[in-house]
């Protein structure tokens, strides 16, 4: 599809639906058009599912060798671009090859079975590639002894794991963004990684580059990482869904840590149906990680099964809205008409409103530099090598200024050193004050409240930072972009004009990603929100 030419009131023109999305680059009738970039040496992998890949690889047109090579090269001339991909696996064909030997058998591992994924370089695989959270420290770290179960999951199920993306640098843990200095998407190792919308744009982190691959379809799926939003807030920045489990669903073992309270893995996608599929290769129990064990109780043998389009009929959700979101005309004039469609849909939406956490702040950054200054030390001496602790980690980034502290500091670090171990009062009294809040005070205690089956809400601004304090699942889809004005304002500060794409967050409480995925998809097949990124320098001119 050539867009040359276009002009801004063009790309920005609405749907003949009415609905108020925003979206990139329609045809004639308003509708959003699925389509290559100029030049895209694949078009036939833009916008690929899952189920269509297999569909084609049962019928004798498609090997996993076949695909994976497209997809290599893909990266190869798209990731020039976008710089979201950190090292390719170079055992990537002589495992598609063994998949493929494996289907003309007769034997088809599951859905996954010869599906290219890209992982985030901060879980850990026992081959030729590295594992570093980002960070030269751990470039020649010993290859870790074993597959992450995570990792090995995957295999299990057939994936073929292509290469690891790039981040923000452990995890967006280092510096404090505050400063002005810190930029998501940047790591030591693999510096800038680029939105794929307008590649001058912040891509959010700090799953930044399975964000980003995902939406540039450089994969057919991607994992990522969450401690905070690290899943959220980079799928929703580039346009995909993305998917944060129940803490103790996914096995953590063999994942750089942060918290072992929030930390999580989970699918980046396209689709709905691709993060449940996903999701099911990778959610189980691990004897190391003693927050699963209860994942294979507790886990779906086929999360594909709660896919829905007529899910949300009967569904009783709070609705959530920051107040300017609530009052504002960006509400009303972009985020209703969503609205009216899930009533329309057979869901009840009830106004919620979650307690001031402002309180609890300072208490919540305290909980993760405790557990972050304990769990990367457990990790280090599991992986062995030079730097046994965050101490060292430190020392590293001094002796390497010119790689490591070029863009940002390491705030964080510093301050997370200063901390006590986990015995500390302050810790223990944090731990209880932050999940009553979040979870007895928050989402268990207004579900009840209020009989809800979930929360709804925009995505940018809603309460996934409370789920992801919870420990709790959300889920977000994509609903195209938006143009922001001149002058709006955003975290208290006036923002020049841009735009953005947005999306609408589910979530709930522990262990409820099935209900979840049944919302999601019966909304997202109302929305139609999914946009082809176009790879543009910078947002089109009026």
């Amino acid at each position: 599809m050539n867009n040359t030419g276009q002009n801004r009131r063009e790309f920005l023109k609405a749907g003949a639906a009415g609905l108020a999305a925003i979206a990139f680059f329609r045809n004639a009738k308003g509708e959003i058009v699925v389509a290559a970039a100029e030049g895209d040496p694949f078009p036939e992998l833009v916008e690929v599912t899952i189920p269509q890949l297999q569909a084609q690889m049962k019928l004798g047109k498609l090997t996993a060798r076949r695909l994976t090579e497209m997809y290599l090269e893909r990266i190869k001339q798209i990731d020039t671009k976008t710089h979201s991909v950190l090292e390719l696996n170079p055992d990537a064909l002589t495992i598609a090859d063994a998949l493929d030997k494996e289907r003309k058998k007769g034997k088809v591992r599951g859905p996954m079975h010869g599906i290219p994924v890209l992982i985030k370089d901060n879980i850990d695989t026992a081959d030729k590639m590295h594992t570093t959270a980002g960070s030269w420290a751990l470039y020649d770290a010993p290859t870790p002894k074993q597959d992450s179960p995570l990792a090995a999951g995957l295999r299990k199920a057939g994936a073929v794991i292509l290469g690891k993306t790039n981040l923000s640098e452990w995890a967006n843990f280092r510096a404090n963004p505050r400063n002005g200095r810190g930029t998501s998407g940047w790591s030591g190792r693999g510096g800038q990684t680029n939105m794929p919308y307008f590649l001058d744009q912040n891509p959010s982190g700090s799953s930044s580059g399975s964000g980003v691959s995902v939406s540039a379809n450089l994969c057919a799926v991607a994992i990522g990482t969450e401690t905070n939003g690290s899943i959220i807030s980079p799928a929703v920045t580039n346009g995909v869904v993305g998917l944060k489990p129940t803490v103790g669903l996914v096995p953590r073992t063999g994942i750089v840590p942060i918290s072992h309270t929030q930390d999580t893995a989970g699918p980046m996608t396209r689709t709905v149906t691709d993060a449940a599929i996903l999701l099911g290769a990778i959610a189980g129990t691990d004897k190391l990680d003693s927050a699963t064990a209860e994942a294979d109780k507790k886990k779906a043998k086929d999360y594909t099964k709660f896919l829905d389009a007529g899910g949300l009929e009967g569904a009783r959700l709070g609705l959530v809205f920051t107040p300017p979101q609530r009052n504002g005309d960006l509400y009303k004039a972009y985020f209703q008409p969503f609205i009216d469609k899930m009533k329309d849909a057979g869901a009840t939406l009830v106004d919620v409103t979650f307690p001031d956490y402002g309180p609890t702040q300072a208490d919540r950054l305290a909980i993760l530099q405790y557990e972050f200054k304990a769990d990367i030390a457990k990790y280090l001496a599991a992986r062995g090598g030079k730097y046994k602790t965050l101490e060292d980690l430190i020392k590293f980034n001094e002796d390497n200024k010119d790689k490591e502290l070029q863009i940002f500091g390491q705030e964080i670090f510093i301050d997370s050193q200063k901390r006590g171990d986990l015995t500390d009062k302050a810790y223990t009294v944090a731990i209880a004050k932050v999940r009553r809040s979040v979870r007895e005070d928050g989402i268990d205690g207004l579900i009840a409240k209020n009989n809800l089956d979930a929360f709804v809400g925009p995505t940018s601004g809603a309460a996934y930072s409370v789920a992801a304090v919870a420990g709790y699942p959300s889920i977000t889809v994509p609903l195209g972009l938006r143009e922001i004005p001149a002058g709006t304002a955003q975290n208290g500060t006036a923002i020049p004009a841009s735009i953005q794409a947005t999306g609408m967050l589910f979530m709930g409480t522990a262990w409820s990603e099935p209900k979840l995925l049944k919302y999601a998809y019966a909304f997202e097949q109302l929305a139609k929100g999914r946009v082809t990124p176009q790879f543009l320098p910078t947002f089109p001119k009026k």
